[in-house]
């Protein structure tokens, strides 16, 4: 068969939806690709995938490498976004360098390293060792794929993963992390008034590892704060309440469905709403197109809200909440310890929490998740942790990271940077599965991923593939 360019992979792969917890398509579309060439397919409980090519000729005797990226992507959309990307094809565009798709993410975190990975084995002309090419699942919810991955079925100990955002950069660590889920228990009590909504958008929102230091306001927090300023002014009960849609993205967006008691006067509580959003902007200069927005509705109803004590406690755990950057590395620019608010739902009978909590130091990590558990006590809420992956230690004598750095060189005559990360890469989790993996992360530039803004710079796709195809030509 004719080899299929990674382009041409990656838009097929933006046909098909893949989110998390969705990926048995994208994964079976993965195998029918490389069974239609001949090669050695495995494909496991967890959806995760293994192809296997031979050496081409001349390479028979060299070690075996691994080319690893993840299969599913994180799914947002626009308000007025008419696809949902976890249930239907992307629209994708172009302009100029870039290629994004309409109104939701891209998924090109990590669909352009699937993509990679597919065009290599499909390029018989290509000098290779022989491959082995991992696709992995859920790694945007907790590296699960990863996690359940059988380590006897990989048996090369040099491994390039293909689910970085930064041309120029070959990342050799990243912090390890956990997720946090706290519900607390919804009582309700009967009250008469207005309906009215309150909406807290305009945010940028973006990925919560590597953004978390850009000063991105966090919506759930926002809405919270406003809600308790709001309460102390107002007699004002909440009928339900949310915001954001993952917990590795800061939320844009957050909502609140209010119960005004006659003793409120609209005029009044929206002064306080135009105030709320000019203290936001002003404390968020990277937000400064935050809005703070509500509608009231027309006639007075009875309804069943949080009860006064029950709205008490979880406004004061949500606003004692910890949230971004806790501490700085000591290396320059990078973070150490942090944690989002990616989640806040009011479903049945609970309002959830869900929380990511990253650290490259495990004692910090783990003192960060006991603060965690004991606001949730302080405020009678259940606590669980689940989803933690380790940190990824940087190995200075890494032959592979020499190589690669060593033929970036060789082709662009400057220097790659080569750094770590402030954000979970499988790669953790595979050093634990094969004591003594040797292990590189490298990719183009993506901007804004998890968020709708998300964009592929194409220029920067056709260097990181050839820069690619050169490194597996050398090893």
């Amino acid at each position: 068969m004719l080899p299929v360019d990674y382009l041409t992979c990656f838009k097929d792969l933006c046909a098909i939806p893949h989110p998390s917890y969705g990926t048995k398509a994208v994964s079976d579309y993965c195998m029918r690709f490389a069974k239609e060439r001949g090669l050695e397919a495995v494909q496991d409980g967890a959806n995760n995938v293994v192809i296997r090519k031979p050496a081409s000729k001349g390479y028979e005797d060299h070690p075996v490498l691994i080319l690893q990226a993840h299969l599913d992507m994180v799914c947002e959309k626009t308000a007025d976004s008419e696809t949902d990307p976890a249930t239907q094809p992307l629209a994708l565009c172009e302009e100029g360098d870039y290629l994004f798709a309409k109104g939701t993410t891209l998924g090109g975190d990590d669909g352009i390293g699937v993509a990679y990975c597919l065009s290599v084995l499909s390029d018989d002309s290509l000098p290779h060792p022989p491959l082995e090419v991992l696709l992995t699942t859920d790694e945007e919810v907790g590296m699960l794929g990863a996690d359940a991955l059988d380590p006897a079925l990989i048996t090369g100990r040099r491994l390039i993963n293909l689910d970085s955002e930064k041309e120029g950069e070959l990342l050799v660590g990243c912090a390890g992390g956990a997720h946090v889920i706290m519900r607390l228990p919804v009582v309700l009590e009967r009250k008469t008034g207005i309906l009215y909504k309150i909406d807290i958008g305009g945010l940028l929102g973006g990925h919560s590892g590597t953004e978390i230091d850009k000063g991105h306001a966090n919506a759930a927090h926002l809405l919270a704060e406003a809600l308790s300023f709001l309460r102390e002014r107002h007699d004002v009960s909440i009928l339900t309440l949310g915001g954001g849609m993952k917990d590795n993205a800061i939320p844009r967006l957050a909502h609140a469905e209010l119960v005004i008691g006659t003793h409120t006067h609209l005029t009044a509580l929206e002064k306080d709403l135009s105030k709320l959003e000019s203290k936001f902007r002003a404390k968020y200069p990277a937000d400064a197109g935050v809005t703070v927005s509500g509608k009231a509705g027309k006639a007075p109803d009875t309804y069943d809200c949080f009860s006064g004590p029950m709205a008490d406690r979880l406004l004061d755990l949500l606003c004692g909440l910890p949230n971004g950057v806790m501490k700085m590395s000591s290396l320059p620019g990078l973070v150490q310890t942090s944690l989002n608010l990616g989640i806040l739902e009011h479903s049945g009978q609970d309002v959830t929490m869900m929380i990511s909590v990253r650290s490259s130091v495990t004692k910090e990590c783990e003192e960060l998740v006991a603060s965690l558990r004991t606001h949730a006590e302080k405020a009678s809420a259940s606590f669980q942790t689940g989803g933690r992956y380790p940190a990824w230690e940087f190995n200075p004598a890494s032959p592979l990271a020499a190589v690669m750095a060593a033929q970036y060189k060789a082709l662009y005559g400057k220097d790659c940077s080569i750094a770590t990360i402030h954000a979970g890469l499988e790669c953790g989790l595979f050093s634990e599965k094969w004591p003594g993996l040797d292990a590189v992360s490298c990719g183009p530039d993506l901007l804004d991923i998890h968020t709708p803004g998300e964009k592929l710079s194409l220029s920067s796709a056709k260097r990181s593939y050839d820069y690619l195809v050169r490194v597996i030509s050398c090893l």
